[in-house]
């Protein structure tokens, strides 16, 4: 019998992770800058860990598809990893010293940040289904920003009470892995194959029901990606997932035929996509970053304002409150019938409008810059919650959904790391103001992008990726029945 159902265990590890996550790299790059690093160095740093991201996520969303091994396991180990990686700061000596500690231990981190996404999202998808994807990541989302909140208010409280010893704020890192690490156990694994993008047969509901699903029969074939596994069908039950627990066996099945990466990376919408997310990241990564430089300051000696982290720590606590405002509110509106779209528009808008409000306050006070953060949050919300159920809606039925994941991410991960890199080096060569003119130029991108090449996808999940195969099986019948009468001719 479980202690906790499906769908709260999700928000719990959500939770963890949302504590582990990215929001502490910008308490981390104020120390290093606080200690003696210069700007460039600091924006290496980070340019290292999402470069690496750039190279590992898309093979890290393609072995979440195709692994045959546990993926709770992946995702407590990405966790501990991430954790005492991102906790290396610690043992970083005052000046402009310790450089390739800081370096390395990015680089691992991002190898294991790699995993955390597709993973969540897999067992999402194989646990709830394509009915009910939808609400359950809108709930992790939800609880991820709220994670972020809490982590933010500690490390802001911790830097604070403890000043000047400031870097001990980060124990809140490992803290978050522990929790992360606690929680993962109370996963169910759910469909192996239907966590990769493939239909299934049974998923559990928003209240942890297991139901039947339709299948269709036709996706089912050889897969090259997988070793024979035992014909076995799936067991139905009608009963709470309280009182069942499958096992690995049960979920085993012929495996489909995946499509080829040729036709998910170069399919039109999956482009826009990506080129969206790089053009709104590249604009955006480096903002908060140049946001916080503004309002933290240094005392007269050289030192960092004891104010300084609890600064950032309010700005990103606005921003996470308001992407968990915005992803409710978002998830409203989709189960209304709203689209897609519209609802990602909005969220790349709200960008160059932020980095206009920055450059035009920046004399204003801390109090009206940390208002920007608003919007921040908004479009956060909105984009990081439209994200999985673009790319869910593009590669469902394909087989392909985390690499696809794993690719977009790339991608945005390459505009955050040029972001970071060339945006802390223009702060450096010609100030704050002429890097937040450049985020607010290439912010146009985006809007522009997905405004005129991205159709809407509601309602169309599983049928594009269908389609195309259909089309794909058309052409080559088409073209052996073109050679039989020719044989037959000769």
């Amino acid at each position: 019998m479980r202690l906790i159902s499906p769908k709260i265990a999700f928000a719990l590890v959500s939770f963890s992770l949302g504590e582990l996550g990215d929001g502490l790299n910008i308490f981390q790059g104020i120390y290093l800058v606080g200690i003696g690093w210069n700007e460039g160095s600091v924006g290496l740093a980070l340019s290292l860990m999402g470069l690496t991201v750039l190279l590992v996520q898309t093979v890290a969303g393609d072995i979440v598809d195709k692994t045959r091994i546990d993926r709770r396991l992946f995702l407590a180990a990405a966790s501990v990893l991430t954790a005492l990686s991102a906790s290396a700061i610690l043992f970083v000596h005052e000046g402009n010293t310790d450089h390739a500690l800081i370096y390395i231990t990015k680089i691992i981190e991002g190898i294991a940040g790699s995993f955390i996404g597709p993973c969540l999202a897999a067992l999402t998808l194989a646990n709830f289904g394509p009915g009910h994807f939808d609400s359950i990541m809108a709930s992790n989302i939800l609880w991820g920003h709220i994670g972020s909140v809490v982590a933010a208010v500690l490390a802001g409280g911790t830097a604070y009470g403890l000043y000047p010893n400031i870097k001990y704020c980060f124990l809140v890192i490992g803290a978050a892995a522990l929790l992360a690490v606690i929680f993962v156990k109370f996963l169910p694994e759910g469909d192996p194959l239907m966590g990769r993008g493939f239909r299934g047969k049974t998923a559990l509901d928003a209240d942890g029901h297991l139901q039947r699903i339709d299948e269709d029969d036709d996706d089912y074939g050889e897969d090259d990606d997988y070793d024979d596994r035992d014909d076995r069908q799936q067991q139905h039950h009608q009963q709470q997932v309280s009182d069942v627990k499958p096992t690995r066996s049960e979920h085993m099945r012929s495996a489909p035929k995946a499509a080829s990466y040729w036709e998910v990376f170069f399919e039109p919408n999956t482009l826009c996509l990506c080129l969206t997310g790089f053009f709104f990241h590249f604009s955006n990564a480096n903002v908060l970053l140049v946001l916080g430089e503004l309002m933290g300051g240094d005392n007269e000696d050289g030192s960092t304002k004891r104010s300084a982290i609890p600064l950032i720590a309010s700005a990103i606590v606005l921003a996470q409150f308001t992407m968990a405002v915005a992803t409710i509110e978002a998830g409203r509106l989709t189960n209304l019938g709203f689209g897609r779209k519209p609802l990602f528009m909005i969220g790349l808008i709200t960008l160059p409008i932020r980095c206009a409000l920055i450059i035009a306050l920046k004399d204003a006070g801390e109090f009206w810059l940390i208002m920007t953060q608003i919007l921040d949050g908004i479009g956060g919300g909105l984009c990081g919650l439209i994200h999985p159920y673009l790319v869910a809606d593009l590669t469902f039925g394909s087989g392909r959904f985390n690499v696809v994941m794993g690719l977009t991410a790339s991608c945005f991960g390459l505009g955050a790391t040029l972001s970071n890199f060339l945006g802390q080096l223009m702060v450096e060569k010609y100030g704050h103001v002429a890097s937040l003119l450049c985020s607010l130029a290439l912010s146009i991108f985006p809007v522009l992008i997905f405004g005129c090449c991205m159709p809407e996808t509601y309602g169309l999940r599983g049928q594009m990726a269908v389609a195309k195969r259909n089309d794909d099986q058309n052409a080559e019948r088409k073209q052996q029945n073109e050679v039989n009468s020719y044989v037959e001719m000769l």
